[in-house]
């Protein structure tokens, strides 16, 4: 058979019927073996391919039908399982023509554990080991060169190519005491481009002089997913070659090294030795073992083998035959689909003329042939003022839709910096600005920090890519000129209180605050607001709705009177255990497990210090509704040792007028529009103190889902505000003001004292009149498509507010609100009057220094 191929132009090239069939129809096989598709489209199997049915049910039937014991023994079943794990260890070198004359395989996790177990034997050698790396290698493979003594990252192919050309004399060598590691991926991670299989032989015959001996790691990972990987001619073949099994088969998870027979004496000199990979080994009085020399897989793989995986592995490479006949089939058919994906998505424009996608494809590769590029696309999307869109707004859309891709850094930080263009200061930068992978600080510097990355695979099919297609054009193409929705300004009127609401556990339930009550309003917030949360027991990370929307279930009930917090699970499937708990408003020392009283925890991205419940009730009762392991913890602002979190809210570009004159009168109102001389507290909140949204706004919206026709209205609740404000009842009828408060800066709330509410003792004396300032739009995410009354999870409102309320790239809907100034706390209920103040409108006043209006 021919060498490890370089893809040559005589393979192949796909035609239309490859994107139909297999070795049978091919909607057949996916309805039959990939019963997880329905309803989602899948386009992330450059992480992981999906597992067929049959794949599944052949494992669970060997796992039933066969009794198999650990290879470290002479039982039958143990022979049984050893027997069996060295067919399928043959079988996979079959897989990629790999004779077991020249190659051993060697199980490992993933293809990380097999650079590793690579690396440990290299950083033996007495004089260490230089490591070059390609700038497309997966952050696994960069991490090697903190082991070496020296190296060199090759910043292009021409690099390589020159490199290889000089014989090794270019001024990146060491002395020639050191061993040399070569090590590039086949097909970059980041964007599916293929490199040249050809230097593995190349490094081979180029004699490299400054190296006592030169020799090659290929991270295959990527590239056997949808490739064949031919390594018949033992001589242009890598000596060392990672991968894992799972991005060919989906299951299981394993990975294997496979290495080139006489390129084995660096494994050799690894230190390390365990169970299964030794003869002999004394501890008492004298340290001595022998090592087993005769088979290097038997040296190399440490303890007891993942039995069940190998077996299931077996299983899988006769699945993926029997269903796609040949993984020269896959690549072929895979490689049509990406051509696909690519002209229409390079084909999307604005109205404005500019170009949708920013499709980072590297000059040399070309879509379709598989020799060069593989079914993965990355790309970064652009509105139609030529400004760029956050990956996070992009990724709550397609939640949103079911549609899963893959963003941020993945993990190849070559590619990211070289295609964003973003220097190693800018990485730091970000980096010190708090930017990570997956968080929403995305866009820094008027640069993206990530991508999405679209990857296609065996059982993708055309209507994969006509989602996804259909999906950016919805949503991200611009079809007039001017991009964005006109914000609606009206003049301000007058408003009133219509509902209070508090969330006293974070991400659950609302509690309506009765209408005859006042409340009190505290530099943090409304009283009791987001002053608990649910943590998972073993990260102690804080629970949201996002990803466990049951928790919309539990409704929290403060009662005063009886200084207690009530929570009860309000679903129709009644629970196996009590329906509610309670807890004492009080700090209690009694109630928390930890003596100091204080645990550490995660929220918002944020390390804080809370207190966790020790009841074991608790837990059991929040962990039966969520269905993951979970118990209650506290922030209270006057818990001991307890910190402070900070708002974060500020007015966004669209808020924003440069027409407004703003009075600079001593007693004028608004004094200035800068930030606040100190940073606004904030308990478990997002981003502020108080949410605050306009039924006016939410009737405009709902006008827009209703007009979809397949929408239906949705609740205020979904919004999980504090405060619903509404027009004024005498208002003539059509002149609502939907969204009219983008444009208001301040809000004074006045008690008219009227008789039908009556109001409650509060800790302290408030005035009638109170000052509030809206510190900015809120930014929405797709936690408002769970409906609080049902738990369950649809698409709007968040699909019709991506289409009418974005600005910059960004949802809003609701503003971020604090009381003003210095106030620390004041009072307000259902019916107080509302008068809304717009930057540059003038109203004199009598400050105190409490900032409010005494009468």
């Amino acid at each position: 058979m021919a060498a490890m191929k370089d893809r040559s132009a005589a393979e192949e090239q796909p035609t239309q019927e490859d994107t139909t069939i297999y070795n049978e129809n091919f909607d057949v096989i996916r309805d039959r073996e990939f019963p997880m598709l329905h309803g989602t489209t899948y386009l992330d199997h450059a992480g992981t391919t999906l597992y067929p049915r049959s794949l599944i049910d052949d494992f669970s039937k060997e796992m039933l039908s066969n009794l198999l014991g650990n290879p470290h023994s002479t039982s039958a079943a143990s022979q049984r399982a050893t027997h069996q794990i060295e067919d399928i260890r043959l079988k996979t070198l079959e897989f990629f023509n790999a004779s077991p004359d020249d190659f051993d395989l060697v199980f490992v996790a993933n293809a990380t554990a097999a650079i590793k177990l690579v690396v440990e034997g290299f950083r033996e050698h007495s004089g260490g080991f230089w490591y070059g790396y390609h700038k497309d290698a997966h952050t696994s493979v960069v991490g090697v060169r903190e082991m070496a003594t020296s190296g060199h990252c090759f910043e292009s192919d021409g690099e390589v190519e020159r490199w290889l050309e000089e014989s090794g004399t270019m001024e990146i060598q060491p002395n020639n005491t050191a061993l040399g590691l070569f090590a590039y991926p086949a097909q970059s991670n980041f964007n599916g481009r293929r490199l040249p299989l050809s230097w593995t032989g190349r490094v081979r015959s180029s004699g490299l002089v400054n190296f006592k001996k030169m020799y090659t790691l290929l991270d295959a990972a990527a590239f056997v997913s949808t490739s064949p990987l031919d390594l018949s001619n033992v001589f242009l073949a890598p000596d060392f070659t990672v991968l894992s099994f799972y991005k060919i088969f989906g299951f299981p998870d394993l990975g294997a090294l496979i290495v080139r027979k006489d390129s084995s004496l660096p494994l050799q000199r690894r230190k390390y030795f365990g169970g299964g990979t030794v003869e002999m080994v004394t501890c008492l009085k004298e340290q001595w073992h022998i090592k087993k020399n005769s088979i290097l897989h038997e040296q190399l793989e440490d303890g007891t083998l993942p039995i069940h995986s190998i077996i299931a592995l077996g299983k899988a490479l006769g699945a993926h035959e029997r269903i796609y006949g040949s993984i020269q089939r896959v690549s072929s058919y895979t490689s049509a689909l990406a051509k696909e994906l690519y002209d229409k998505l390079s084909s999307l424009r604005h109205g404005s003329g500019l170009e949708a996608c920013e499709i980072y494809k590297d000059r040399s590769s070309v879509y379709g042939d598989s020799r060069t590029q593989g079914p993965v696309i990355a790309l970064s999307l652009k509105n139609g003022a030529g400004d760029w869109i956050s990956i996070s707004e992009v990724e709550k859309l397609a939640f949103v839709k079911n549609i899963q891709f893959r963003s941020g850094g993945l993990c190849n930080p070559g590619g990211i910096a070289s295609s964003l263009g973003l220097a190693p200061w800018e990485m730091k930068r970000n980096f010190s600005a708090g930017q990570r992978c997956g968080n929403e600080n995305d866009i820094i510097g008027g640069k993206p920090t990530g991508v999405i990355r679209v990857s296609l695979g065996a059982m993708s099919n055309l209507q994969d890519v006509t989602t996804f297609v259909g999906f950016i054009e919805e949503f991200f193409v611009d079809d007039q000129d001017i991009p964005g929705p006109a914000v609606e300004i009206a003049s301000s009127g007058k408003f009133y209180i219509e509902k209070l609401s508090i969330y006293p556990i974070k991400s659950c339930g609302g509690w309506s605050i009765p209408s005859n009550v006042r409340w009190d309003v505290r530099a943090e917030g409304l009283a009791w607001d987001r002053e608990w949360c649910l943590v998972h027991q073993g990260t102690r990370a804080a629970l949201s709705q996002k990803r466990y929307p049951e928790m919309a279930l539990l409704k929290p009930v403060i009662d005063l009177e009886k200084g207690r917090l009530i929570v009860r699970y309000n679903g129709l499937t009644p629970l196996s255990i009590f329906s509610e708990i309670n807890v004492p408003l009080s700090l209690d020392p009694t109630q928390f497990e930890s003596p100091e009283n204080i645990s550490t925890s995660r929220v918002c991205d944020e390390t804080i210090k809370t207190q966790i419940y020790a009841s074991k009730q608790i837990a059991a009762f929040f962990t039966t509704v969520t269905g993951t392991a979970c118990t209650l913890a506290r922030f209270s602002p006057n818990a001991v040792g307890s910190q402070t979190r900070h708002s974060k809210a500020h007015l966004q570009p669209h808020q924003k007028t440069s027409t407004a004159k703003i009075n600079s009168m001593p007693g004028a109102f608004p004094i200035a529009f800068s930030p606040p001389a100190r940073p606004r507290p904030i308990l478990l909140s997002n981003e502020s103190p108080i949410l605050t949204i306009s039924r006016s706004s939410l009737n405009r919206l709902n006008e827009h889902i209703k007009a979809t026709l397949t929408g239906k209205a949705t609740h205020a609740s979904a919004f999980r505000a504090n405060i619903i404000l509404a027009e004024d009842l005498s208002s003539p009828p059509g002149t609502e003001q939907p969204y009219a408060e983008d444009a208001w800066r301040y809000i004074r709330v006045t008690n008219c004292g009227n008789n039908s509410y009556a109001s409650v003792q509060t800790t302290s004396p408030h005035s009638r009149t109170t000052y509030f300032e809206l510190l900015g739009a809120c930014r929405r995410c797709q936690m408002v498509c769970v409906d609080q009354r049902s738990g369950e999870r649809g698409e709007e409102p968040f699909v019709t507010l991506a289409k009418t309320r974005r600005f910059g790239g960004k949802v809003f809907f609701g503003v971020h609100t604090a009381l003003f100034g210095s106030s620390t706390s004041a009072s307000i209920g259902a019916g107080d009057q509302v008068v809304p103040i717009r930057e540059g409108e003038e109203e004199e006043m009598s400050m105190g220094e409490t900032g409010l209006y005494v009468e």
